[in-house]
């Protein structure tokens, strides 16, 4: 493939052609390993361009990655243009992309039930003498993205901000939540302002593509659970 404008620097080029503003445009897929590692290294030397410079370290190891996570700092110096701050950023990119690739990823629980929605928040807020109110975030497959806590309050009540709640869902880029907020005194029984919130928050939900899956009532022991008792 031959890089466009050849020997031009690179803030020569046009917009759309520079490594930078190509990741920023079209996504860092869009880019070519040479377009990657000129990204990293800066600049190239009087006659080639960074892409360029990158293009032939490439060449040297047969266009295989892992043959360029062999290369020492000393290997990577007998390139012209490439320096040892420039050698020890590729370095240490590949170095990074190798251990990525060791680690697992985390594997999010799932929340199908509201006493698995119990269990998630039972740290949370257990033994509390004030009241706080949470979300619960997930995603398409019901997998916890973040709990999130919107307000806190006194003995008989605290506050949750239809607005705040759902700018964090959207941040998230969550699918659906569950509403949890907690009564230190141990009712389980929803007060009407309760039930209120909850059909303005589940409306709210369905206009914005975010499903309000429940509301629970939290005590130390037991909860109530709106979606359980056919209240949603």
């Amino acid at each position: 493939m031959e890089y466009p404008h050849s020997h031009l620097a690179i803030s020569k080029w046009a917009e759309e052609d520079r490594p930078r503003e190509k990741l920023l445009l079209k996504g860092k897929s869009s880019l070519s390993n040479a377009e990657l590692i000129g990204i990293l290294i800066g600049s190239g030397h009087k006659s080639m361009s960074a892409v360029e410079l990158s293009k032939q370290i490439l060449q040297d190891v047969g266009n295989n990655l892992h043959e360029l996570a062999k290369l020492s700092v000393a290997d990577l110096q007998k390139f012209k243009g490439i320096g040892e701050a420039k050698a020890i950023s590729i370095v240490s990119a590949l170095e990074l992309g190798r251990r990525r690739k060791e680690m697992q990823p985390k594997q999010r629980p799932r929340i199908s039930s509201s006493a698995e929605a119990y269990e998630q928040i039972k740290p949370d807020l257990q033994d509390l003498p004030h009241e706080e109110f949470w979300i619960i975030l997930l995603n398409r497959a019901n997998d916890l993205l973040k709990k999130h806590i919107i307000s806190l309050g006194g003995l008989t009540g605290t506050v949750a901000d239809p607005k705040i709640i759902f700018k964090e869902a959207i941040n998230s880029r969550a699918a659906a939540m569950i509403l949890v907020h907690n009564h230190p005194s141990g009712n389980l029984k929803p007060s009407q302002a309760d039930i209120k919130l909850t059909r303005k928050l589940k409306d709210a939900g369905d206009l914005l593509e975010i499903t309000v899956l429940d509301h629970l009532i939290f005590t130390d022991h037991a909860y109530f659970s709106f979606a359980d008792e056919g209240m949603m």
